[in-house]
């Protein structure tokens, strides 16, 4: 069977993908598949990564390939594969525009499709079907960044625009300090900040608004942050939870990949009862935006009560050696060579399912 791997991209999580899509090229079975590797530059240029697929290494953090070669036909080249194993994140990759391109040009693909992609990256509607689903979620204002100001988006959806300073005073009377602060499409905890005042608030809707027009707004929960791998198209499984405990006072983008001292625990340190709930919880967040393939769903638990609250789903996940993902998948005795060889069957599955 032919394998393309497409990694890299144009978002801001373009080196976490160099990352996960190299570790895959080298945990795929190299004796069951036939694997095309494709890289992807910043500025959306394509190229076929040359290097000798059984010398392939992975590359420091932020590190390029180097032995690459210019697509001239891109759609002719995926054509030549049998499936596509997109390893990409963020804008472009993960959020339904490349899904789209695989459809139509009829190529099975692992993952989710078009629509759980799109609203899985967007975590305003995101949170508007887990609120469908009756899944429970920390308190939340929405405003978008407009050309001069801000626009203050209600919860039934209307618009008010307004100056930043506005703004915040709205948010202020519905929530309490500390929130986070999140672009609402961005992963790898690129653009989020905590605000403890009112001047933190501003300065960090400010920043948000360089990554993405529309801002989140969270109030803390203040809990153990776990995480849960599901698996499968209409029959799902879902994984052990893993909790994060981060050395940063929060699960930022240098707390994932460049501090050391930030540590995962597989299983979590939570109640049994707590641990099968999360799992529920998961599976049922991943049919409920249509999710195929595989997803890690986050959540919070709360410290004293136990109480657990949804945060995100991710639908293209890292796959880096660190990653959540298939670490969880290999505490139940799924290996990640076992993983791959499952999502690629997964992805031929969907495909004969027209979905």
């Amino acid at each position: 069977m032919k394998i393309c791997v497409i990694f890299g991209g144009i978002s801001t999580e373009h080196d976490v993908s160099v990352a996960s899509g190299i570790s895959v090229i080298k945990n795929l079975n190299k004796e069951k598949y036939e694997i095309q590797p494709i890289y992807i530059d910043q500025k959306g240029e394509w190229y076929k990564y040359t290097k000798d697929i059984n010398e392939i290494e992975e590359l420091n953090f932020g590190e390029k390939p180097k032995e690459i070669e210019k697509i001239e036909n891109i759609i002719k080249t995926i054509e030549e594969n049998d499936v596509i194993l997109p390893v990409l994140h963020g804008k472009g990759g993960e959020d339904g525009s490349i899904q789209g391109l695989f459809t139509i040009i009829k190529k099975p693909y692992v993952g989710c499709g078009i629509l759980a992609s799109s609203i899985g990256m967007d975590k305003i509607y995101t949170k508007a079907i887990f609120e469908k689903a009756g899944l429970n979620q920390a308190k939340y204002e929405y405003i978008k960044k407009s050309e001069k100001d801000y626009i203050y988006i209600d919860k039934n959806y209307n618009e008010e625009k307004c100056t930043l300073e506005k703004a915040c005073k709205k948010i202020e009377k519905n929530m309490k300090y500390p929130m986070f602060i999140k672009p609402s499409n961005s992963g790898s905890s690129v653009g989020i900040n905590k605000a403890k005042s009112h001047k933190e608030l501003k300065k960090h809707i400010e920043y948000a608004s360089q990554f993405d027009e529309k801002i989140i707004i969270e109030e803390e929960i203040k809990g153990k942050e776990v995480e849960c791998a599901v698996l499968g198209n209409r029959e799902v499984i879902a994984s052990n939870i893993g909790e994060i405990k981060p050395e940063e006072e929060f699960y930022s983008f240098d707390a994932k990949y460049n501090d050391k001292h930030s540590k995962t625990i597989i299983p979590a340190e939570i109640p049994k009862k707590v641990s099968k709930e999360i799992r529920n919880q998961a599976i049922k967040a991943f049919k409920a935006i249509d999710g195929k393939g595989l997803s890690r769903v986050d959540f919070f638990v709360e410290n004293e009560t136990n109480k657990i609250y949804i945060n995100e789903i991710n639908t293209l996940p890292g796959f880096t050696k660190i990653s959540m993902y298939p670490k969880l998948f290999e505490q139940i005795g799924i290996t990640y060579k076992e993983l791959l060889d499952k999502l690629i069957e997964l992805s031929t599955e969907k495909y004969t399912l027209g979905t």
